[in-house]
C-alpha cells in the first residue's frame, strides 16, 4: 500500500519519529499505526497469517488477511524467520485473545531484514542458551529480566540520594585484595602484578572524610571456583559506606532500603513480577526491622535440627536455608567469628571471638544478599586484625593511614544486585540476572 511506502521515505530519524511503539497501542485503539520490530512468532492458518511483532517494549500480534492485502505483504507475512526485521501497518483493535489483549488488523507488511534461520527455540538446554547468549538476550524473558534489573538500581540510587548520599566511582585495578588473596583475579599491570578489583569499600572508606555518605554501584571480581546457583565470577554490587554510623543504624538502613525496594516493586513492576510467579503481595508484605541471629544462636539452632556443626565452623548456603526456611522475611545472621571474617571488621566488645558483622539472608532458599558491618576505625586494632589474619601492612599502607589523619566510626554494606533479582523474581539460577554471566568455566560470548 502506499502509506507504507511513504511513512518509510526520509531519513532514519524521521522514520523513527512515525514508528508507535508496542507499549503504546492501547491508548492507540482504532487508529492506524506503524510498528517497527523483530518478528517474535510467526504462524500460518488458512488465509490468515500471524506474526507476532516485538520492538523491546512489548510484543504485538500483526494479523494479516490474504484478501485484504497485496500479494507482496502477504507473501512478505509468510516468508520470515523468527527475528527478521520488519515493517507493519494498520489499525489497532482490541482483542482478548491476542498477546496483551490488542492487535494490529494489518493493511501492509515489510520485512527490512529476513536474516537466516534462528538456531534458539523452545526446551533447549540451559548450557545451550549461556552458548547462544548473544542471541539468549533478545528474548522477552531476558528482556524482563534486565528491565527489572534496571528498575531495582533505579530504586537503589533514587533511595540513597534521596538522604544525601554521593554516588562515586571507584578503580577496577587495585594493588591489593580486599577480601584475601585466595579469591583475587591477578592481572599484568605494566611492568607489576595488580589485581581486578574484589569491592570499592576501602576506596569508599577513603572518600567518607571528605563527605560522610557515598555509594558505589560497580562490577566485583571473585575468583571462586563454585558452580553454585548463586554464584558468579562478575556480579555488580551497591555499596553504600556511612561515617558516624554504627553497626546498629548500618542494618536499620539496610532493612529500610530492601522494604523500599520491595514496597516499589510489588507497586510499579507487578506484571514483570506474575510472568516470573512472584504474587506481588509477596513483596509488599515485606517490612522492616527484620530479625536479628547471632551466630552463636544459628550453631545452636542448627544442631537442634539435628545438624553436626561445631562453633567456628562456618555456614554456607545449605545452613542458611535451614536458618530461615519457615520465615517470610529476610533474617540477619550477626556477629560471626573473628577468624572467618575480613580483617576490616570491628571486634565486638561484648563477645571478642566474633566481629560486628551482619549478613541478610533473604527467605526461599536465596541465602545471603546483603554483608555488611561495622569497620575497625582505630590503627592499632587495624594493624592487629591483619596481624591475626596473616596479612601484612605494608600490603594496606594508604589504607591504614585512613586510621591515622582524621579517622571516624564508620559502617558500611554490600548489596549483590544479581542475588537480590534472584530472590525477587524466583529465579533458578543467578546466570539470568545478568546479561551475559561470567563463571569459572565460562568467559564468552
Amino acid at each position: 500500500m502506499k502509506e507504507l511506502d511513504s511513512m518509510l521515505k526520509g531519513t532514519m530519524e524521521e522514520i523513527s519519529g512515525r514508528v508507535t511503539k508496542v507499549s503504546e497501542l492501547r491508548q492507540k485503539i482504532g487508529q492506524d499505526v506503524l510498528l517497527r520490530g523483530w518478528v517474535y512468532r510467526h504462524r500460518r492458518t488458512g488465509n490468515l497469517a500471524f506474526v507476532v511483532l516485538r520492538d523491546g517494549t512489548g510484543i504485538v500480534q500483526c494479523a494479516i488477511k490474504n484478501d485484504e492485502n497485496d500479494k507482496s505483504a502477504w507473501d512478505a507475512a509468510n516468508d520470515v524467520f523468527i527475528d527478521s526485521v520488519v515493517y507493519a501497518y494498520g489499525q489497532v483493535a482490541n482483542d482478548e485473545r491476542a498477546p496483551g489483549g490488542v492487535e494490529l488488523r494489518t493493511k501492509d507488511f515489510k520485512v527490512d531484514f529476513k536474516g537466516e534461520p534462528f538456531p534458539v527455540s523452545k526446551d533447549q538446554s540451559a548450557e545451550f542458551l549461556l552458548d547462544v547468549r548473544h542471541l539468549w538476550v533478545r528474548s522477552q524473558y531476558m528482556t524482563d529480566i534486565l528491565k527489572f534489573k534496571a528498575f531495582l538500581m533505579r530504586t537503589c540510587r533514587s533511595f540513597l540520594d534521596e538522604r544525601g548520599f554521593l554516588e562515586f566511582q571507584p578503580p577496577m585495578f587495585v594493588g591489593n585484595a580486599a577480601e584475601g588473596g585466595a579469591t583475587v583475579f591477578e592481572v599484568q599491570y605494566f611492568n607489576r602484578k595488580a589485581y581486578l578489583s574484589q569491592t570499592g569499600q576501602l576506596y569508599s572508606e577513603a572518600m567518607i572524610s571528605g563527605y560522610p555518605l557515598v555509594y558505589v554501584y560497580a562490577p566485583s571480581f571473585r575468583a571462586e571456583p563454585s558452580r553454585t546457583p548463586r554464584h558468579l565470577t562478575e556480579f555488580w554490587q551497591l555499596e553504600p559506606e556511612m561515617a558516624f554510623y554504627d553497626q546498629a543504624m548500618n542494618m536499620k538502613l539496610q532493612g529500610e532500603l530492601v522494604e523500599t525496594i520491595c514496597t516499589e516493586a510489588a507497586k510499579k513492576q507487578p506484571d514483570i513480577l506474575k510472568k516470573f510467579g512472584r504474587d506481588p503481595s509477596d513483596l509488599a508484605a515485606i517490612k522492616a526491622p527484620f530479625d536479628k541471629m547471632t551466630y552463636g544462636d544459628a550453631i545452636k539452632k542448627l544442631q537442634g535440627m539435628g545438624l553436626k556443626i561445631e562453633w567456628g565452623d562456618g555456614i554456607g548456603l545449605d545452613e542458611e536455608k535451614m536458618l530461615v526456611k519457615d520465615n517470610t522475611q529476610p533474617v540477619f545472621l550477626t556477629n560471626q567469628p573473628k577468624e572467618m571474617r575480613a580483617f576490616y571488621m570491628k571486634i565486638n566488645p561484648d563477645d571478642t571471638r566474633t566481629v560486628k558483622d551482619a549478613d541478610m539472608l533473604a527467605p526461599e532458599g536465596i541465602g545471603e544478599v546483603i554483608g555488611g558491618s561495622e569497620r575497625v576505625s582505630d590503627y592499632n586494632e587495624l594493624v592487629k586484625r591483619l596481624k591475626d589474619l596473616g596479612q601484612k601492612e605494608e600490603d594496606y599502607k594508604w589504607y591504614v593511614d585512613l586510621r591515622k589523619y582524621g579517622t571516624v566510626p564508620h559502617s558500611g554494606f554490600g548489596m549483590g544486585s544479581e542475588r537480590m533479582v534472584r530472590w525477587l523474581l524466583k529465579l533458578d539460577s543467578i546466570r539470568d540476572a545478568i546479561a551475559f554471566p561470567r563463571t569459572m568455566n565460562r568467559v564468552e560470548p
